[in-house]
């Protein structure tokens, strides 16, 4: 990944830990036939976001393992939509959602928020959460016509944020380069794309 990023945007916004990939996949219901493939393609320690929420309880259960193996093989680190209490008993490494408030910190779990806006990036930072996934930055087939923050709009308030912030919303490759932003997620954009051969290192 360090080789899709100019010196510039490593200046800019560092890299993150070891224990927060740069580069997230989000699953849903439209883009479940390209995980396996896109998991198997995206760099090392990466991520993936588990939503999956059109699924009943126990296909939602029977899914989330299938595709964490296949995470872990890669190394990827594997983050559940859904309280603390379910993923500890269902093995993710974290949760994903807001307010992080609903869902009391659990030692050893990270946890994602969403946002916004500045402040509700102020709000997931006071709660405690590991990072905030901040939507949208260009338009996406999830919310059709809505507004969008845009490349300045993101970057003035990711810069202002007291957490690692990471770009969601018609996020790909090409985008993230021009963004000059480290830390990205997708689901079109990642599963979608690379199921047409597409590359998140390109």
């Amino acid at each position: 990944m360090a080789a899709v990023y100019s010196a510039a945007v490593t200046r800019a916004n560092p890299l993150p830990a070891p224990s927060l990939p740069a580069l997230w996949l989000v699953s849903d219901a439209r883009n479940d036939a390209g995980l396996e493939r896109a998991l198997a393609r995206l760099p090392r320690g990466s991520g993936l976001i588990y939503r999956h929420y059109h699924l009943a309880d126990a296909e939602r259960l029977a899914r989330f393992r299938a595709l964490r193996r296949l995470a872990r093989a890669r190394g990827h680190i594997v983050i559940l939509a859904g309280s603390a209490l379910t993923a500890q008993r269902w093995g993710a490494d974290g949760i994903y959602g807001a307010p992080p408030a609903l869902w009391p910190r659990r030692a050893g779990l990270l946890h994602l928020a969403t946002a916004h806006n500045l402040a509700e990036l102020g709000q997931a930072a006071r709660l405690g959460a590991d990072a905030a996934l901040l939507s949208p930055v260009h338009a996406t087939r999830s919310h059709p016509g809505g507004a969008v923050l845009g490349r300045v709009r993101f970057r003035l308030l990711a810069r202002q944020a007291a957490l690692p912030v990471i770009a969601l919303g018609g996020m790909n490759a090409a985008r993230a380069r021009t963004l000059r932003w480290a830390r990205w997620a997708a689901i079109d954009g990642l599963a979608l794309g690379l199921s047409k051969g597409s590359s998140p290192r390109t």
